[in-house]
Formats: structure tokens, C-alpha cells, sequence
């Protein structure tokens, strides 16, 4: 049985965007790629309000919408031209352009566009410049507004995927489209996130299959997802989460988490929300597989911001780059977004070697931070935060500091568990309790690695594993902590006065 349908109403889009054409703003620039979905709701608008509507693209030229009869200019097809003939025609009306963006610096263009803006006050004309990515020249910017598209909602998902599932019976004969609730919800918080055109895709593909929602299509989605948010390398979905009883110690970390999770995302408070929160510490004690698990047990979306990816040799680049994926972020929101080892982004030396990038990259982050009005939690890990500039790491960009120490006694029994676990395998506790002892100054990594090479000798002697395997491989291993003794010493120390111990338990 198909889960009935309950839908909440939201704010109209049309309302906003017929407030900005009251407003009299003679530009009005518009970032998507939903083109048809723009389209429509301009045609909306302006049936309902009897407004004149014409529409520019290379291919076209400039011609008027909502007409029984297609009237173009003549020779309108070059941009400047199309202005040109605005400049001379008292043609009130909105006027959007859909190729523009890559023609918007050319001294001319500008020129003209200037001149319809200083004839603001003797026509009523606003220019929508429509793109995948449009960037006015400063000396426009000042005349301008922003018009966002908003992502689809949840209850928008749920009645395309309806509307699929009637369509699915209505072709065959009246059956309908089997699906859980569970499955339903979770096809749902995937797809988010997605413009409509995608979501339309992805759910005809896996209702047409086999009539059914399933744990396959869900991995199937997620799939899909990526490829579609990961096409520049800088933004991906992590389809790979996890849950806390998966992550061994860390229970100071945890115990905060699970304080904040129902606040995350309140809209009768939303200055309060938490923000997030940054990982440092020792290296292989689970900072990453903690923010994955913030993710998985809160039931959100997890992204991962590559900062290696982001950066790009031509000048304003990287921050165009990383504000194009902080706006998918808060597409995709509600959300986690994780940033691994952020100091590689923005940790920068006294010398500037990098002409500025980094500065200019945390300006812009920053100014997210500041600014956002999503729900986008984030998760940043740091390896080496003595780079880190002082303004990211105060209170009130981020909520807290968490320091990641060596697991102790009790921790190192949790991790020994899971990982003996997760490959089915036991011991006794008389052979764990010999493993925690032998196990003292291990990482999570280093102990599961002892756990994958001890079963690999286990089975190359076609013998079951047991704690002489296991204590074996940890004679062989010489420890982080060993090997970077004064380091991690340094880093304690650090942490003592500036961080929050993601253990209750004392370190090793």
C-alpha cells in the first residue's frame, strides 16, 4: 500500500518575486539552472498581473511571452543589440534574459544595460538576468537584487513521487506502486536537495523499474545523488554514514550531541540552533568517522567539502567555487557538512605564499557562518590547528572545540568490540582484558588495523583468530603515540586550556 499524502503549505514564490517587481528594482538577478521552472513561474506572475513578458537567448532573440502570436524584433539576437532596441522603445515590461551571464563584461553591454537603469524613472521596466552562474559587474550590482530559487520541499518530493505513482497505475491497468512508509521518508531526505527536473528523473526511473520502492532504489538514488552534486569534485554526498554505537569512546562529544540534536533546525528559535562544532586531535581516533556519525544518527544528509578541489589558479575563482557549494549546501539543508582537515584550506604561514586565497576564502566562509539561515550543521576536523586563523575558531562561529585524545581502558574495550565484532569474531574477557593492557597509547586506527592484519595471519594459517594473533601484530606496531611522542605531548597541552576533551576518561 502507496503511504496517503499530507502536505503543509509554505510561502509563495510568486509573492516574493512579485514584491521585488513592486519594489521597482530595475535588475533582478536569478542563479539556477531550473530554467523551465523560472519560467513558468514569471509566466505565472505575469498573467496574473497583466504584465508585459519578454524573453531573451541566443537562439531567439527577444521576443513577448503570453501573445497568441510570436512578436520578435528584428536582428535581436546579439545581446547588445536586443538592448540596444530597449534603450530606443518605450516598451514598459520585465524583460528576462537567459544566455546573458557570459556577455555580462563587455564595456558595451554595460553601457547599455546603465543607460535603461537611468531610465528607470521614465518607464517601468525591470531586467531579470538568469543563469547558472550570473556575476554582475560591480558598477550594476548596485542597481540590483537577488531573487533565489527556493529548493523543493519535502512535501513538494512527496507529491511528484505521488503524482509518479498515479501515473505508474493509471498505465498499468490500476496497480499501484508498493511502498513502506520507512522507505518512502528516506526517499524523500535523499532526493533533497535536487532541482525538480532531477527529481522528476530519479523517481520515474525507480517506480518504473518494478513498481517499488525499495532499499535499492534507495541506494540507487544516493548513487545518482552524487554523481549529480559531486560533477565538480568539490561538493559530495557521503552516502556512507554511520550511528554513534559504531564510534568507540568519545562519550563527552557524544553526550553534547545528543543535547543539541532536537534543537538542530528550530524555527521557532533559529538563532539558536546549533551551528556546529570542530574536531583536533590525535590522528586516527575517529574525528572523521565522528562527523559521519553526526550525520547517521541524526537522520541528515551528509556533505563533504573538499578544499584540495576547490582551489583554482585563476583569481576569484576559489571563492566563486566555494560560494557555489555552500549554496548547495543550504539546498540541501537540513543538513551536515563535513570539512575534513580544514586548516589545508585555510591555514595559511605569516608569509602569505598563497597571494591571498586563503584569506579571501575564509572572508567568504565566514561570511556564510554569519549570515546562513539554513539549517546546515557543520563538522570541521583539523589535524593541525595552530594554522588555524583565530576568527573561525572563537566562540560563536562554531559552538564548540572538542580535543580527540588516545582512548583510554574503557574506550579501547569499546573499539576492540566493534571492530571484533563487525567481523564476527570473540574473545574471551580474560583475552580482551590482556588486549586493552597490551593495546595502551593505540589509536581506533591502529587497533583496527591490528584486528584486519591479525586475521589475515589467522587465515593464512587456516586457524581461527586469537589473542596471540592479535597480540602479535601489536608487538609489531610502533604507535603514533610512540612515534610522534612530543607532538601529541604538545597537542595535549594546547588542548588543556583551549578545547573541550571529547572523552570523559582520562588519555593515556
Amino acid at each position: 500500500m502507496f503511504p496517503a499524502l499530507d502536505l503543509q503549505d509554505k510561502p509563495s514564490e510568486q509573492h516574493q518575486l512579485d514584491v521585488l517587481l513592486h519594489a521597482r528594482h530595475p535588475i533582478i538577478t536569478v542563479e539556477s539552472d531550473e530554467e523551465p521552472r523560472f519560467l513558468a513561474l514569471i509566466e505565472q506572475l505575469a498573467r496574473r498581473q497583466e504584465l508585459p513578458l519578454f524573453s531573451w537567448t541566443a537562439v531567439d532573440g527577444l521576443i513577448r511571452r503570453i501573445t497568441s502570436e510570436t512578436q520578435r524584433p528584428t536582428d535581436t539576437y546579439e545581446l547588445h543589440h536586443a538592448l540596444r532596441h530597449l534603450y530606443k522603445s518605450p516598451q514598459n515590461g520585465v524583460f528576462v534574459f537567459f544566455d546573458a551571464h557570459p556577455f555580462l563584461d563587455d564595456a558595451v553591454t554595460i553601457r547599455l544595460i546603465k543607460s535603461l537603469v537611468h531610465q528607470r524613472h521614465q518607464t517601468q521596466r525591470t531586467l531579470i538576468f538568469f543563469g547558472p552562474d550570473v556575476d554582475l559587474p560591480g558598477e550594476l550590482k548596485r542597481f540590483s537584487t537577488t531573487f533565489t530559487l527556493s529548493p523543493p520541499s519535502a512535501d513538494d518530493i512527496r507529491k511528484l513521487i505521488h503524482q509518479e505513482a498515479q501515473v505508474y497505475a493509471k498505465l498499468r491497468g490500476g496497480t499501484r506502486v508498493k511502498a513502506s512508509n520507512d522507505v518512502l521518508e528516506q526517499l524523500v531526505r535523499l532526493l533533497a536537495g535536487l532541482n525538480m527536473d532531477d527529481i522528476h528523473r530519479l523517481v520515474r526511473e525507480v517506480i518504473d523499474d518494478d513498481g517499488m520502492l525499495t532499499e535499492a532504489d534507495l541506494r540507487h538514488v544516493a548513487q545518482a545523488k552524487n554523481h549529480i552534486l559531486n560533477q565538480d569534485g568539490m561538493l559530495s554526498f557521503e552516502a556512507d554514514t554511520g550511528r554513534f554505537a559504531e564510534l568507540g569512546g568519545l562519550a563527552g562529544l557524544k553526550r553534547w550531541l545528543a543535547l543539541r540534536e532536537h534543537a538542530f533546525g528550530d524555527t521557532q528559535n533559529p538563532k539558536d540552533s546549533p551551528k556546529g562544532l570542530l574536531l583536533t586531535g590525535v590522528q586516527g581516533c575517529g574525528k572523521s568517522l565522528a562527523a559521519k556519525c553526526v550525520a547517521g544518527s541524526w537522520g541528515l544528509p551528509l556533505l563533504r567539502l573538499d578544499f584540495g578541489v576547490l582551489y583554482n589558479k585563476f583569481f576569484g575563482e576559489t571563492e566563486r567555487n566555494l560560494r557555489s557549494a555552500l549554496a548547495a549546501a543550504n539546498r540541501m539543508a537540513p543538513c551536515v557538512l563535513w570539512i575534513d582537515e580544514i586548516e589545508k584550506g585555510l591555514g595559511t604561514d605569516s608569509t602569505g605564499a598563497d597571494s591571498g586565497v586563503s584569506r579571501r576564502v575564509l572572508g567568504t566562509l565566514l561570511t556564510w557562518m554569519a549570515e546562513r539561515k539554513h539549517p546546515v550543521f557543520i563538522v570541521a576536523t583539523a589535524n593541525d590547528i595552530d594554522s588555524l586563523p583565530p576568527e573561525l575558531i572563537r566562540k560563536g562561529r562554531l559552538d564548540e572545540i572538542f580535543f580527540v585524545d588516545l582512548p583510554g581502558h574503557q574506550a579501547r574495550e569499546e573499539i576492540w568490540r566493534i571492530h571484533l565484532g563487525q567481523r564476527n569474531e570473540t574473545l574471551t574477557p580474560a583475552q580482551l582484558s590482556g588486549l586493552l593492557d597490551a593495546s595502551e597509547g593505540y589509536s581506533g586506527a591502529e587497533i583496527e588495523q591490528a584486528v584486519v592484519a591479525s586475521r589475515f595471519a589467522a587465515q593464512t594459517e587456516g586457524q581461527p583468530l586469537t589473542q596471540a594473533h592479535l597480540l602479535a601484530e601489536l608487538a609489531r606496531t610502533r604507535p603514533l603515540s610512540l612515534v610522534m611522542a612530543e607532538r601529541i605531548t604538545a597537542m595535549r597541552e594546547w588542548a588543556q586550556e583551549r578545547a573541550v576533551m571529547a572523552d570523559d576518561e582520562a588519555a593515556a
